[in-house]
């Protein structure tokens, strides 16, 4: 995609900071880290999400993720690896990329404060609504 600032990253047209590349994927250092060391795995391939990539470019890009993340966790002491979808889900840039945040001990990140639990007829119309979405 022409636009798309992960695909001039890619073409080389605009600089990035390497961390890993192969045929298919690149790592770079992402611009604004969370910490230290946070890299992002992108596909050359453009598409936008996790929920319209192809699983043959999933493959790949999970590879790559699982390489750079053992890199990360004796790099820190731990990682989160997580992929933003749609702008509600925080999604800034359009083209599907993977987040690895290398995390410390006292780092003090919360990535994802709780908002409490389920009650038991909350949670069973929770399961009702994601099994019927699955089954279609």
């Amino acid at each position: 995609m022409s636009d798309c600032l992960f695909c001039k990253i890619v073409k080389g047209e605009i600089p990035s900071f390497k961390v890993y590349e192969d045929a298919q994927t690149l790592a770079i250092l992402d611009i604004a880290p969370v910490n230290k060391g946070h890299t992002l795995v992108i596909p050359k391939q453009h598409c936008v999400s996790i929920v319209d990539a192809p699983e043959e470019l999933l493959l790949p890009t999970m590879k790559t993720i699982k390489k750079v993340s053992i890199a990360l966790a004796q790099y820190a002491e731990g990682v989160n690896i997580t992929e933003n979808v749609n702008k509600a889900g925080g999604q800034l840039v359009s083209h599907i990329h993977f987040h690895i945040i290398p995390r410390y001990l006292q780092d003090g990140l919360q990535l994802w404060p709780s908002r409490g639990g389920y009650d038991k007829e909350e949670a069973l119309a929770t399961l009702a609504a994601i099994r019927k979405l699955l089954k279609e």
